[in-house]
């Protein structure tokens, strides 16, 4: 892979460089051993293609190995959560998790636009929240995640941003049509006319294998507990829970 130039990094400040990566790095919960990897990543064919002086490489590479290295990673994942499915079942599930729409989502969730190098053009039609380019490159961050430490490591970080998907407590071929805690608002707002509050009860572990426990609460009464190994994987399960609890007061008829 060959190094990203030094003329890119130019374009901004080395301290707002640095905050911007350490930034990512942080949401990641990886930190690079290579930076030049993770910039290759943010570098958009836009950039390069509005930079020919600068000799760059845009991030296609990367995009092109991380697709098969998520991949990868998910098989992986599914086989040991679920011993017993087929390959047309573990085939279904990682189509549901290895899309446009999760890669896009995870994407917004580490902020990853703001730290991509886009041309002009790009950057101003909104190129920083188009779902496919947010895809894209969310998959070239993994791929030099990949380059940087090796598959173990991403396994575990791809474990860590795909959480929601591999509880022992969820129902993964529902998860997989299920946001749960837009799902559980537009409940609440349309019962109650009020929405859920998250609450951090607890933050356990060292940094490299963190656990949280969040609780979701209505008013001043909790309807439910959740944990994972990221803040929002939490507030995902307790948000299910919730759900569960409220469906099965839905059914009851309560209030």
């Amino acid at each position: 892979m060959r190094a990203i130039h030094l003329g890119a990094e130019r374009r901004m400040t080395q301290t707002n460089k640095d905050i911007l990566l350490g930034e990512l790095e942080e949401s990641l919960s990886y930190r690079f051993r290579d930076r030049n990897l993770l910039l290759n990543a943010l570098l958009h064919r836009s950039y390069v293609n509005e930079n020919p002086h600068l000799h760059l490489t845009d991030n296609e590479r990367l995009e092109f190995l991380g697709d098969a290295a998520l991949d990868l990673a998910i098989s992986h994942l599914l086989i040991r959560r679920f011993p017993d499915y087929d390959e047309g079942k573990l085939s279904r599930l990682r189509a549901g998790i290895v899309n446009e729409k999760q890669l896009a989502q995870l994407a917004l969730e580490l902020q990853l636009g703001a730290a991509l190098h886009l041309g002009k053009g790009e950057d101003l039609s909104g190129g920083r929240r188009k779902p496919s380019l947010l895809a894209n490159a969310c998959e070239a961050v993994l791929a030099a995640i990949y380059l940087d430490a090796g598959l173990d490591t991403l396994i575990k970080v791809v474990e860590t941003h795909f959480a929601r998907f591999f509880s022992e407590d969820e129902d993964l071929p529902q998860a997989l049509d299920k946001d749960y805690k837009t799902r559980l608002q537009e409940v609440l707002q349309s019962r109650e006319k009020t929405v859920p509050q998250y609450r951090l009860e607890a933050e356990e572990g060292p940094d490299h294998n963190k656990r949280f426990r969040v609780s979701v609460w209505l008013k001043n009464r909790l309807l439910a507990l959740g944990s994972g190994p990221t803040k929002k994987s939490a507030q995902q399960m307790a948000a299910g829970r919730a759900l569960r609890l409220l469906e099965g007061d839905i059914e009851n008829g309560g209030q």
